[in-house]
């Protein structure tokens, strides 16, 4: 039997699958910590500063139309 970690991990992750999305993100390599240097600049996680990004091109984009 695999052991995936704590009874807290578990449970974290049981949460996590329930609540949110998730998808891999593949890019060159170097893009990841530019990105993450972009985000930190604006005091964000590198997970809100691409979803971010992704909502004001999606607002632009509409804008568009």
């Amino acid at each position: 039997m695999e052991n995936k970690g704590s009874p807290a991990t578990k449970a974290k992750n049981k949460w996590n699958k329930k609540n949110y999305d998730q998808f891999l993100l593949t890019m060159q390599k170097g893009d990841k910590e530019r990105y993450r240097d972009l985000a930190d600049k604006e005091d964000m996680s590198l997970n809100a500063y691409i979803i971010r990004a992704v909502e004001e091109y999606i607002s632009h984009e509409k804008g568009r139309q």
